[in-house]
């Protein structure tokens, strides 16, 4: 069986009724994914042309976990795969030496201690990435690259399928751009305007400080969004004890 008909085969298995809706799509791809390739999780993001990371959908809840505690440590094996259009294959060591606060946050909040994050090609929505999450690290040289990149232009493929035939603005982009995982993030980005409006910074070093503030907190950002979002933080609570010096 050819690996496209075997990406198939898997992704009808996860073709349930509670994942069945336009936006949960990449929830679907990303359990085929780790199915096919017998990996412990998959995760798929995009980066939209503003330069923002946007979670698309997890395998799992801790795939999925995976994704926000990158986003929250601000850097990791995805976003290096996306900047730089190559595979990364990253080991505890590895992720250790490089990405010592992702490294840190994944070890401590997920069973998973490897990572290979391989780049896809650009979408409606901008560049995307596949992470694929390993409990084992050993089990990262079993991994067979080559059905594993193939299976990464099977995902580019079925997002921008669903994208041609289906209804959506230009604005608001295909329904997949829209999931849970991907609204969540916007909060993000709508607590980081606030705060850059509340502090008079510019919206990355608002980012910055949420992230700092939810490192601190033993948090996520997504967390501390939702609290602003919510009214139970106040962006002013996020200003440093260096920022009041200052004034």
């Amino acid at each position: 069986m050819s690996i496209a008909a075997r990406f198939t085969a898997a992704l009808h298995l996860e073709s349930d009724s509670e994942l069945a809706t336009p936006e949960l799509l990449p929830v679907r791809l990303a359990r085929a994914c780790a199915r096919m390739l017998e990996v412990d999780g998959a995760g798929l993001s995009v980066r939209d042309p503003a330069g923002r990371r946007i979670p698309l959908g997890g395998s799992s809840h801790d795939a999925a976990n995976a994704e926000r505690l990158q986003f929250t440590a601000g850097t990791g094996p995805c976003e290096t795969a996306q900047e730089n259009r190559e595979p990364v294959f990253a080991a505890l060591a590895d992720l250790r030496r490089r990405w010592p606060s992702f490294a840190g946050l994944l070890v401590e909040r997920t069973p998973f201690c490897a990572v290979v994050a391989f780049p896809l090609g650009e979408t409606l929505a901008g560049p995307g990435a596949l992470d694929l999450f390993f409990v084992d690290e050993d089990a990262v040289t079993d991994l067979d690259v080559f059905e594993a990149v193939a299976v990464g232009d099977l995902v580019t493929s079925a997002l921008g399928d669903a994208a041609v035939w289906s209804q959506w603005s230009p604005q608001g982009g295909p329904a997949w751009l829209h999931g849970p995982a991907a609204e969540h993030r916007a909060r993000v980005w709508e607590a980081a305007g606030r705060t850059s409006m509340a502090l008079d910074v510019d919206v990355p070093a608002a980012l910055d400080l949420l992230r700092a503030a939810a490192w601190s907190a033993d948090r996520t950002v997504e967390d501390l969004a939702a609290d602003l979002a919510a009214g139970r933080l106040d962006p002013t609570d996020l200003r440093t004890p260096a920022d009041d010096a200052v004034e």
